[in-house]
């Protein structure tokens, strides 16, 4: 089959952009036409069942040869160089790898599961000389003249492995016989000007460590044990569930700790502590470490600072068996500017924006999606599909969601564009994530996600047919800014700060809300939860121990950055471990015990979870006692369970306060932060107090109680009680 000098000469350089049509085989004149590409070889035979047929050297490194017969035969490329004589089979006589529907449901879009068709795939072929293991390389970039794989199986040699495009898809592709799991690769793109830039895998399921920048070919051979779970997961309403959210930060938890290691240590902790579920900060792969995860490069890939994908698998698992969820932090906002990664891809705006008033974030220094391209928009939702198919999360908390909503976040007058109605809403980024929990919804009953919205952006955890964006919970910035803000100030100054602690009941049920403590507050010389507190070390314990309380028993569920469970008193950094250190001192011992006691009441009290967005579930005693410092307040489930929460932000006991109740009868002190158990000074009501026909603050029932200083007291009705209002 005769072909031109310059398509020869092109293809030999791998910048041809169907080198399939080549290489090679051809039928053609009652013949097979074979070719392969062996630079400096001396020697090129293709070997068939039959016959040994001896290749000539054509041009520039390309050996051709003609077989008899119209049918393609099974073959092998035998090569010489010199002493040296090596057999392999060849990329080019295999089919594309991507069918048909394939490429139209990534023209438009819909491709939920797109990690089954892009990236780096092992395949395994039967054949008569020998079953052939390889793997498919299919990679989008639809601007580029030539795309080329190269990686530890062809030597990095560049041209060696040229990919062909599918056509309009901007999809190319080739089939690597001998490329197995672990092998590295990377991308070779020539550009619409002419120059080649290497990038890493954007659908690669496995990197080098950092600062390694190649991806590597993964294959899963991880058999789950989780399976109870995923079957209760699927049945269950998360909205109707307790979840008490431990957030992690995967390697300064305990340093030096890996997926499997955390398997056993922080899986004993989690159950120990009681905690519902763990929120990893992320976990895809990121090149910067103090980033923390938030400057994603990887999308598809585990981070392999900790271990290998099967190894967050066998995490995940272990977790689920020991009856604990999943979250992973999940970032779709923006992505950092590597030259290795996603900025300017295939040498033209591909993923980001391409206009800089949309496409860079000017806080971050990073680029910003283009959520009204198609593909990119498939992309991201895929991904969102592939952490919970994968790797079986229960749910994603998504990072930023305020910087995509708006066209001027953070960005001055004359810095940004106006949508094409004239307004500043981001109309691409509302419908992306509404087809992002449209879909997750879809796929995975039970599942969660979870927006980080920090505006008053309304319809947040409104379902996607009201116009909403169909998120689960929304973090409820509101409440940890007032709450933090209240706690900084000296107790006898709190009684002019009333209104922030109290605010938050205002608006508790416009969403479904998750009060989040993270990992956002006590960084960037913000200082830890403790050194947030006023007063002595024992005040600062003592006033943790009464805001977790509060927190257990508002309205919405709740998250708590570790750390703050054992009253860590430095700033947290990624660069070394918690200070476990002070669970050596009883206070802080006192301070862990009583967030588990916390967790332990919790998931036994359908009051505090199972209609946290009720209005219903809640209902003031007093919200006004100002000159006390004091919130007294009732949480009811649906059928008819009930707690009474009393909170003292003051320094100061108050002996013989009156509470009013709704019933009479023996009401039992279930939880006092001020136990000595917790390293508090003891002030309680001996286990109960009894609630009199007293009439106060309108309700016909009420008894004279002890609260503690910078403490909180819940009171339940021992079942005798009478007369229910």
């Amino acid at each position: 089959m005769p072909v031109d000098s310059s398509v020869l000469w092109a293809v030999a350089h791998g910048m041809y952009y169907d080198p399939h049509s080549v290489l090679g085989p051809h039928p053609y004149a009652g013949g097979v036409t074979l070719r392969a590409l062996r630079p400096l070889a001396d020697a090129v035979n293709f070997v068939t069942p039959n016959a040994k047929v001896s290749a000539a050297h054509e041009q520039d490194g390309i050996w051709v040869a003609v077989v008899e017969g119209d049918q393609v035969p099974d073959y092998r490329v035998e090569v010489a160089y010199g002493d040296l004589t090596t057999s392999a089979d060849d990329p080019y006589r295999f089919l594309p790898t991507l069918g048909e529907l394939d490429l139209q449901l990534i023209g438009e879009g819909r491709h939920e599961e797109l990690w089954r068709a892009l990236g780096a795939r092992v395949r395994r072929y039967p054949s008569v000389l020998g079953e052939v293991t390889g793997t498919s390389f299919a990679v989008w970039a639809p601007d580029a003249q030539a795309v080329r794989v190269v990686g530890d199986f062809n030597s990095w040699t560049s041209g060696a492995t040229a990919m062909r495009s599918l056509g309009s898809s901007g999809v190319w592709e080739v089939f690597v016989p001998g490329a197995g799991p672990g092998a590295k690769y990377k991308y070779e793109i020539q550009t619409r000007e002419g120059y080649w830039v290497q990038k890493a895998d954007p659908l690669a399921r496995y990197a080098e460590r950092p600062p390694a920048t190649a991806s590597i070919v993964e294959e899963s051979h991880y058999e789950w044990g989780d399976a109870d779970w995923l079957k209760s997961r699927s049945e269950t309403n998360p909205h109707n569930r307790p979840l008490s959210v431990y957030e992690v930060h995967l390697g300064s938890w305990q340093e030096g700790l890996g997926y499997r290691e955390l398997a056993t240590d922080l899986v004993e902790y989690v159950t120990t502590m009681g905690f519902t579920h763990v929120e990893f900060l992320p976990v895809a792969e990121h090149p910067y470490t103090p980033s923390w995860g938030y400057q994603v490069t990887g999308y598809y890939a585990p981070t392999s600072r900790y271990g290998a994908p099967d190894d967050l698998r066998y995490l995940i698992d272990k977790l689920h068996q020991a009856g604990v969820g999943v979250i992973l932090d999940w970032v779709p906002a923006h992505f950092p500017k590597d030259a290795f990664a996603l900025a300017r891809f295939d040498g033209s705006a591909l993923y980001e924006h391409p206009d800089p008033r949309r496409g860079e974030h000017p806080d971050w220094g990073t680029l910003v999606f283009n959520f009204g391209r198609t593909e990119v928009r498939n992309f991201l939702v895929a991904n969102a599909n592939y952490w919970i198919e994968e790797f079986h999360a229960d749910g994603l908390r998504v990072d930023a969601v305020a910087s995509m909503l708006y066209l001027d976040y953070s960005r001055k007058e004359g810095e940004w564009a106006p949508n094409a109605r004239g307004g500043r809403e981001n109309l691409e980024a509302i419908a992306f994530l509404q087809e992002t929990t449209a879909t997750v919804y879809k796929r995975y009953p039970g599942v969660l996600m979870i927006a980080e919205e920090s505006t008053a952006w309304p319809g947040v955890t409104a379902p996607t047919s009201a116009g909403g964006l169909g998120f689960g919970l929304k973090w409820n910035m509101g409440w940890m800014n007032d709450t933090l803000r209240y706690m900084r100030e000296d107790p006898i100054n709190r009684r002019w700060h009333h209104g922030e602690i109290t605010f938050s009941l205002v608006y508790a049920f416009s969403e479904n809300y998750c009060l989040p403590l993270s990992h956002d507050e006590v960084v960037h010389g913000k200082g830890s939860l403790y050194t947030k507190m006023p007063g002595d070390r024992w005040q600062k314990l003592a006033g943790l121990r009464a805001l977790y309380a509060y927190m257990w028993s508002h309205p919405g569920k709740q998250l708590l950055f570790m750390g703050g469970e054992i009253g860590q008193e430095g700033e947290w950094s990624e660069r070394w471990s918690l200070d476990w250190w002070l669970l050596d001192q009883p206070d802080h011992r006192g301070l862990a015990a009583l967030v588990r006691e916390l967790n332990e009441l919790y998931r036994v009290r359908p009051a505090l979870w199972d209609q946290d967005s009720d209005p219903a579930t809640f209902e003031w005693i007093d919200a006004d006692d100002a000159d006390r410092n004091v919130l007294a307040y009732i949480r009811k489930s649906r059928d008819g369970q009930r707690l009474a929460v009393v909170v003292n932000f003051a320094g100061t006991p108050h002996e013989g306060y009156r509470l009013a109740l709704p019933t009479g009868g023996r009401w039992r002190e279930v939880l006092n932060t001020d136990a000595p158990v917790f390293g508090g000074s003891g002030v309680g009501n001996l286990g109960a107090i009894q609630a009199e026909p007293v009439e106060w603050a309108s309700r016909p029932y009420s008894a004279s109680i002890r609260v503690p200083p910078l403490g909180a007291v819940w009171f339940e009705p021992e079942e005798s009680s009478e007369s229910p209002e």
